[in-house]
């Protein structure tokens, strides 16, 4: 187990899972491209917003102690892609970023608690893509991703950073997720709530549809 760990962290290491995930973004992208009719398009907003989420991933405005932090809006980033395009594309997305976090430094104890912590948790985000056609799919979506995420994660330290036996562990563990977790969830929404900025989204999405039609 740590000699995995020190894979995950070395050189080698994060390129390696950054282009599993380049990989698994692509090849997934491309089923659903070839079942559901994705156009190059969706991909190119797809592979913009995860690389924003990316880079304000590294703005640690709180960074946790074993693993975890709160940064600005980059788990909206990540969710906004299932508000524009949909469960399938949004779910591959958050799995994909997920592994792209293990580039800035990957907590590993166990080889499940990595899955939960980083391709499940992330990949909930996209869970937002239920609602994409919701009258306020945009906040309700991103509020159950951030739900999703913050499961995962406390699974993870309930089961394996604190232990089942440990009393009160899954109450702790939903203390530490959730400090984070839904911090930057709450700092996103108020951003979001800002009108010209929900404006500003929900016409994004609207010329995508305008767009898509005509295509």
């Amino acid at each position: 187990m740590q000699a995995f760990e020190a894979f995950l962290r070395s050189d080698i290491g994060n390129l390696v899972v950054f282009l599993i995930a380049a990989v698994l973004f692509i090849g997934l992208s491309g089923f659903f491209f070839k079942r559901s009719n994705i156009s190059l398009k969706t991909l190119t907003y797809t592979g913009l917003a995860l690389s924003i989420a990316f880079m304000l991933s590294y703005l640690r405005l709180f960074p946790m102690p074993q693993g975890g932090s709160v940064s600005p809006m980059s788990m909206f980033f990540v969710s906004i892609i299932g508000f524009w395009f949909g469960p399938a594309i949004g779910l591959v997305s958050g799995l994909s970023f997920g592994l792209l976090q293990v580039v800035q430094g990957a907590w590993v104890i166990h080889p499940i608690q990595f899955l939960l912590d980083y391709p499940l948790a992330f990949g909930m985000l996209g869970l937002s893509g239920f609602f994409y056609k919701m009258k306020g799919g945009l906040y309700v979506g991103f509020i159950v991703g951030c739900l999703g995420r913050f499961v995962m994660a406390t699974l993870s330290g309930w089961i394996y950073w604190i232990g089942l036996d440990s009393p009160g562990s899954l109450w702790a563990s939903m203390v530490y997720n959730g400090s984070y977790i839904f911090a930057e969830m709450g700092i996103t929404l108020v951003i979001i709530l800002i009108p010209t900025v929900r404006h500003a989204l929900i016409h994004i999405k609207t010329r995508m549809i305008e767009q898509s039609m005509v295509n």
